[in-house]
């Protein structure tokens, strides 16, 4: 075979030889049977209905603010000299401690002429009164006149009255003299002070903002739709057999979270007409008494309040995504059919629902988010129910 006609068999031989191998690969295949698909039920995740007793507290904010805040205001004018230690911000003083004293030498002196005045008079009612009695023996006698006994009589009544009034005068120079040392009229701390040594002070002039620390108030406000949850008195305070609420203070503070103790002392008279809330006023005794590494709570300290609330019966926890907008939840049946529930949606709180009504002990609500749920659907749970606690 010339050079020529190779070059024009080869690929023709080279193509119907991979033909052939081909058509014995196409021959020898195995048969491949196809089966019908069939539809597989949609897997849910669930969680078992378990019954329980949850406590419905309130959660709120308040600012930790003093139970009463005066000025300390001094009675008497003069020149100070001597102010106590503790009256500068932040000083911490007793009820009865003296924390100003203003000169008192000219109310000193007061005091001793009021005396000298009282003793005068003393003395001039005793010599009124023996000259009433001398004129009313000389009258019974016929040796004096009914006019001369009478202006007796008259002095008599000018001098007690001007015993009266020396009395007064010495006890208000007596307490002027006293109101020099102005004194704390309750345990507390001191906010701020302007006064100094050798500074005059005024009469009713305040000198210091003082406020008690024997106990503190939070004012705490509570929305209308939580009251349900609570038991404040509205109209009237707590009777004596009615114990309050309890409260758990809670803040950060340098790094830590603290809490402290305390109970609603009352309700505020007015119902606030811009939020609808009410205001509680928290009491905590001894704000200022640290332990186990507490720091004191402070006036001003932001805190958030969990108040004791009302007890609910077999109430019923789920997470969140169980319970649809229109209060309902889906319920796998012994079958493994959805059913639809209605249940009474109590109080939603951050990922948790708290429902009553509708479910028995042991069933299984869907937890999983359903695209097209309907009644009667068959699905699978995906793994074996636990319950769900609070």
């Amino acid at each position: 075979m010339t050079r020529k006609q190779l070059r024009t068999w080869l690929p023709v031989t080279v193509v119907g030889f991979a033909a052939l191998i081909t058509w014995a690969l196409l021959a020898t295949r195995p048969q491949v049977e196809v089966e019908p698909r069939s539809a597989s039920a949609p897997l849910v995740r669930v969680v078992e209905v378990s019954p329980e007793t949850v406590r419905l507290d309130v959660t709120t904010h308040g600012t930790v603010a003093p139970r009463t805040e005066t000025d300390l205001i001094p009675e008497v004018s003069g020149p100070v000299v001597a102010v106590s230690p503790e009256l500068v911000s932040g000083g911490f003083f007793r009820a009865g401690d003296v924390l100003l004293e203003i000169d008192s030498r000219d109310y000193a002196a007061a005091v001793e002429r009021a005396r000298a005045a009282v003793t005068r008079t003393r003395s001039e009612l005793d010599r009124n009164r023996k000259d009433l009695d001398r004129r009313r023996s000389l009258h019974e006698r016929g040796a004096a006149s009914d006019s001369q006994v009478d202006d007796a009589e008259n002095a008599e009544r000018i001098a007690e009255a001007a015993l009266r009034e020396a009395r007064s005068t010495l006890e208000q120079s007596e307490r002027d003299l006293e109101r020099t040392r102005v004194t704390a009229p309750f345990d507390g701390r001191v906010r701020d002070q302007h006064v100094g040594v050798g500074q005059f002070v005024n009469r009713g002039t305040p000198v210091a903002r003082l406020y008690a620390t024997d106990y503190v108030e939070v004012r705490l406000p509570i929305a209308d739709r939580q009251l349900a949850f609570v038991d404040l008195p509205l109209a009237r305070s707590f009777e004596d057999d009615t114990p309050p609420p309890r409260v758990t203070l809670h803040a950060n503070f340098a790094g830590g979270e603290y809490q402290w103790e305390g109970v609603i002392d009352r309700t505020e008279g007015e119902i606030d007409p811009r939020t609808r809330t009410v205001n509680a006023v928290a009491r905590v005794e001894s704000p200022y008494e640290s332990g186990e590494g507490r720091p004191p709570l402070a006036v001003g300290l932001f805190v958030r309040a969990e108040i004791e609330g009302r007890e609910l019966r077999d109430a019923v926890v789920l997470p969140r995504a169980a319970v649809t907008g229109l209060g309902r939840v889906w319920v796998v049946d012994p079958s493994g059919a959805l059913r639809e529930r209605k249940v009474d949606v109590v109080r939603s709180v951050e990922d948790r629902v708290i429902v009553r009504g509708g479910l028995s002990p042991g069933e299984k609500v869907v937890v999983s988010t359903l695209d097209a749920a309907a009644d009667g659907m068959q699905v699978e749970i995906a793994s074996a129910p636990q319950g769900h606690r609070s």
